[in-house]
């Protein structure tokens, strides 16, 4: 089952030698952005419990699905967790969430801070429990400004954020989402690098604290790093002197060739001397838009309908070979359904297929990254709704009256393990 340091194809391993083996997560969250950033820590070997209401995290209705409840992206984003079912607006439910927190590094939720305060899982209240646990909120937007509490969701903050006018101003067509869950992921990797960055805090001094990682501030952070433009220097500039011109071009896209289409990038200096002797055009690279870096970010518009021109010439398997020969950044251009089949992704064992107790043969992603020491590997399968309540609370000091009526609340019969 072991190729190198990852579990790469058949049954769930139980070695969990990560990075993070040690660190104890208390996951709150449901649907992606959570989720996303949780995944990832368990990969990385931290020992996640996923507390789900009893009716489970919406995602696990989204299909396809062989099984209700076990959608294929909650499948992709819960393995490596365990699964444990609690009523948080309950007393008791309240209560055993609260043992856990006494014995976990992490507590990370993404509903808004006021409905964290009404379950009486506040960070006061949390921390009068476990004074080093680090308390990350990832919700909407920061609670220093006027949207505070306001719910959102990755569309909303794609198009708050401008993503969805970017492409309107890069395609000429109406505004468009990214079809992706943009802002979910990314700041989804923003919370489980606050987790981690609070727990090397709390170890080295004793102390947690609690942290807010906002979608919309996060992602309003991504798209001005690349768009601010001429307000970088003058906060008052004009409009229009924002946006990096090279991404809003008309033609920074797929180029497409007399067959079909191909991904380049001609970049730097020594790509356009390439690209030009190669093409019969070498003289352009003297006293002309092309000549220097700076002339050519100047004229971007120009020269990529340029290139546009030129690559509708020849063949996409000419460009590949005329752009390999000469090392330019090039590449096929893929539909999703091509990525399982591409020869580099199945020689580093990116895609691996596993055996799920009750959803039986699942692909799923590799963990991501080779550590050359502390291995990585799949060693939970994505858990059924509260597959772990009663493993996790016979663990608990709690009466054991209360246990039960937590584990019949949660379907689980009605006697803990001791």
């Amino acid at each position: 089952m072991m190729h190198n340091n990852q579990s790469r194809a058949g049954n769930i391993g139980t070695d969990r030698s990560g990075p993070l083996a040690g660190v104890r997560v208390l996951d709150l969250t449901s649907i992606i952005l959570g989720p996303f950033a949780t995944q990832m820590m368990a990969d990385l070997g931290a020992d996640v419990i996923k507390v789900e209401s009893p009716a489970g995290d919406t995602l696990r209705q989204v299909g396809p699905m062989r099984n209700p409840g076990m959608g294929a992206i909650y499948l992709h984003l819960n393995r490596n967790k365990r699964s444990v079912v609690l009523d948080l607006k309950t007393e008791e439910g309240r209560e055993a969430c609260l043992h856990l927190v006494r014995d976990v590094d992490v507590l990370l939720y993404n509903v808004r801070p006021q409905s964290m305060a009404r379950l009486g899982l506040s960070y006061e209240a949390v921390r009068a429990v476990n004074p080093k646990i680090v308390y990350v909120g990832a919700y909407g937007f920061g609670n220093d400004g006027p949207y505070a509490g306001k719910p959102a969701y990755d569309d909303l903050i794609q198009g708050m954020t401008g993503v969805a006018r970017l492409y309107e101003r890069n395609s000429g067509h109406e505004p468009r989402y990214a079809p992706l869950t943009l802002a979910d992921r990314t700041i989804g990797l923003h919370a489980a690098l606050a987790c981690l960055a609070g727990v090397i805090h709390s170890r080295a001094t004793g102390e947690g604290q609690s942290i807010e990682i906002p979608m919309f501030e996060g992602m309003a952070h991504m798209i001005l790093g690349d768009h601010l433009g001429g307000r970088t220097f003058d906060a008052d500039a004009p409009a229009e002197t924002m946006g990096y011109s090279r991404l809003l071009a008309e033609h920074r896209k797929p180029y497409q060739t007399q067959d079909g289409y191909v991904s380049a990038l001609i970049y730097n200096d020594r790509h356009w001397r390439q690209f030009l002797t190669a093409i019969g055009r070498a003289e352009l690279m003297t006293d002309s838009i092309f000549a220097t870096h700076s002339q050519r970010a100047d004229n971007i518009g120009e020269v990529y309908r340029f290139v546009d021109a030129t690559l509708r010439t020849r063949t996409t398997a000419d460009w590949l070979a005329l752009f390999d020969e000469n090392d330019i950044p090039c590449a096929p251009l893929y539909a999703v359904e091509d990525l399982p089949d591409d020869p580099h992704l199945k020689a580093v064992g990116h895609l691996v297929q596993t055996d799920h107790p009750s959803e039986g043969v699942v692909h799923t992603t590799a963990p991501l990254g080779r550590y050359s020491g502390t291995p990585l590997n799949l060693y939970r399968h994505a858990p059924a709704l509260g597959e772990h309540t009663e493993e996790v609370l016979g663990d608990l000091p709690m009466d054991l009256e209360k246990k039960q009526a937590i584990l019949k609340a949660a379907g689980q019969g009605d006697k803990p393990r001791d």
